[in-house]
């Protein structure tokens, strides 16, 4: 059974399986690495062992443009579903408390609540 390629862990906190390669040998050697992307799907190019850059395979370029696609309309559902829970007497008056304050009362209340324990 081929090992599997270690992860490496995206800005938006996804773990991305794929193996590395250097800058220098996707340079000298960029054909080779097309392959192996082809093949595998994902090859980091590193540079001092941190991931720089990608080349995906078709395969995968196209499955990451289609997962990008939004659901305008599960968006507009969890929309309607906050706005209603806004809509309760308690919000409201917890709305008008908060947009009567002053900025250094805002604040103050800002400062509490970031020290509050958990």
């Amino acid at each position: 059974m081929p090992e599997k390629p270690p992860g490496k862990r995206t800005s938006r906190g996804m773990n991305v399986r794929g193996r590395s390669v250097s800058a220098t040998e996707a340079q000298n050697h960029f054909g080779a690495v097309l392959s192996r992307a082809r093949a595998e799907g994902v090859i980091f190019i590193t540079r001092y062992e941190r991931p720089e850059a990608v080349v995906l395979s078709m395969e995968q370029y196209e499955a990451l443009v289609r997962s990008r696609g939004v659901d305008l309309d599960a968006l507009e559902h969890e929309f309607d579903r906050l706005y209603e829970a806004m809509q309760r007497p308690e919000q409201q008056t917890a709305h008008r408390g908060l947009f009567s304050m002053t900025g250094r009362e805002l604040g103050e209340a800002v400062v509490r609540t970031a020290r509050a324990p958990r």
